[in-house]
């Protein structure tokens, strides 16, 4: 019973870190758009952290997964963590195709989602 407690608990730990990582990352994507729009070197920054958000979107599926299955808690976040990654494909998707009019406001939906996931867990 302990065990299963404690491999709850470190599943929901790892979860609410993916969680903020996932925050933090996409907090940053607005950080640097604002120095792709006024610097030379704000666009190798956007770029970069678009992996890294896209990655940070991957570990939060895979922290999901991990709380559910050994943890045996609730499966609502594998379906929040899989939203947030399709959401991220589209906003890389519209990015590289340059319509703003679509990836700005998608940001700002991101990030606002994913400060509401991390105040929920």
């Amino acid at each position: 019973m302990t065990t299963h407690v404690t491999t709850e608990r470190s599943g929901l730990s790892f979860l609410r870190i993916a969680i903020a990582l996932q925050t933090l990352t996409i907090f940053l994507q607005a950080v640097s758009s604002g120095l792709l729009m006024t610097s030379a070197y704000g666009e190798v920054l956007h770029s970069v952290g678009a992996r890294v958000m896209y990655g940070a979107s991957m570990l939060y599926v895979l922290a999901a997964v991990l709380a559910w299955k050994p943890g045996g808690g609730s499966p609502r976040p594998i379906g929040h963590a899989v939203g947030f990654l399709v959401l991220a494909s589209v906003q890389v998707a519209v990015g590289i195709a340059h319509v703003p009019s679509v990836h700005l406001p998608l940001g700002v939906l991101m990030f606002g989602l994913s400060v509401l996931a991390l105040a929920r867990r």
